[in-house]
């Protein structure tokens, strides 16, 4: 999720450039000039085709971002099995993604292992809110949960106020940074809090969580995308409009309809959040929460059947022994998470790349 202005890769560029240059050599050697035209047509379809199966042959020189997985494990009486998390600056100049997990983040009382805090920031226009919320949103939530304790747990409640608190300090702090003028700044956030009995999303943007259960690929979360029917018809009621200007934005600037942060584009873009509290079952292997860098070009089934193959210990990238045996110990979320993310730029995505694997027990998957 960017504002129109997004940058390139000159290895692709320079990819581009050979591959017409081969068609150009092509064109001169053909008789027949009849047949130019389809047979440039035909030689673009095969490499789109052959794209991600030939990438590594493909590419001479590696990402200047490496992929390296930050190991995670949980120990103890946790609501989550394991999880492992990764968050690259991908083919973007600046990172503007945050990752906040916290095991144990919250005691309570009808659930004694507590609840397992994991969220995704995607800023835009700069890091400073997505930094925010990746220091506060968990603590302004902690409060709300505490001061709604003795009247019984409202999610809902509890979710939405802590976003519009988060909107707000973003407003009068100016997101911590003097540098930065906040109200042209923002954030998408998807928030996931997994307790023994069930799994709370929180959503403002187009960063996105799924679920795996049974094998099927469960959207926990929906995507808040300018031309989505409601999204388009609550901002012109408001006053706004959605142009199509390297795809549908508010007001030609702003690719997602909600967002923490962006003062300037109220009251077209709120912060106002999405919830879904899903009651957890046995059919339930494990939630991936991911930036719309991973989900732009891969999609959820997909994502579902690398990393149960992952957990299964059936695909692994290549590493040295002594990983493949931390791996063993720490279990395979981690690899996963590195592998959607080697997989996202592989299949040519140009943003920040954040993916979070959580995985929910340990039965073999």
């Amino acid at each position: 999720m960017s504002y129109v202005t997004s940058y390139s890769d000159s290895a692709t560029k320079n990819n581009n450039i050979c591959s017409s240059s081969s068609n150009t050599r092509k064109l001169f050697n053909m008789d027949d000039t009849n047949n130019v035209v389809a047979d440039i047509d035909i030689n673009k379809t095969k490499q789109i085709e052959r794209r991600y199966e030939e990438y590594r042959r493909k590419r001479k020189r590696p990402c200047k971002a490496p992929v390296i997985p930050t190991m995670e494990s949980t120990t103890g009486d946790t609501a989550t099995a394991s999880h492992g998390f990764i968050s690259v600056i991908g083919r973007r100049r600046v990172m503007e993604d945050a990752i906040k997990v916290i095991p144990r983040f919250m005691a309570a009382e009808k659930q004694p292992c507590g609840y397992d805090f994991f969220a995704v920031y995607d800023g835009h226009g700069g890091m400073t809110v997505a930094n925010a919320c990746r220091d506060r949103l968990h603590l302004l939530l902690a409060e709300e949960v505490k001061e709604g304790g003795d009247q019984g747990l409202d999610w809902c409640k509890a979710m939405c106020s802590c976003f519009m608190k988060m909107d707000r300090e973003i407003g009068v702090s100016g997101g911590g940074n003097g540098d930065v003028d906040a109200n042209n700044v923002g954030s998408t956030a998807a928030v996931v809090v997994v307790g023994k009995e069930e799994i709370i999303v929180a959503n403002c943007g187009d960063s996105r969580a799924i679920l795996c259960s049974g094998g099927v690929a469960v959207a926990l979360s929906r995507d808040h995308k300018p031309d989505l029917p409601d999204e388009r018809e609550r901002i012109e009621a408001a006053g706004g409009r959605v142009i199509n200007w390297n795809g549908s934005r508010v007001l030609g600037i702003l690719a997602t309809s909600r967002s923490i942060g962006d003062h300037c584009m109220k009251p077209f873009v709120i912060s106002q959040p999405e919830i879904n509290v899903h009651g957890r079952t046995k059919s339930d292997e494990f939630v991936v929460v991911a930036s719309d860098g991973l989900w732009d070009v891969v999609s959820n089934s997909f994502v579902c059947e690398v990393v149960k193959s992952c957990l299964q210990g059936h695909m692994r990238r290549n590493n040295s022994d002594n990983v493949r045996e931390d791996l063993s110990i720490k279990g395979y979320a981690a690899e996963a998470a590195a592998i959607l993310a080697e997989l996202a730029m592989a299949k040519g995505s140009k943003d920040n790349i954040s993916v979070i694997v959580i995985q929910l027990n340990n039965t073999n998957i």
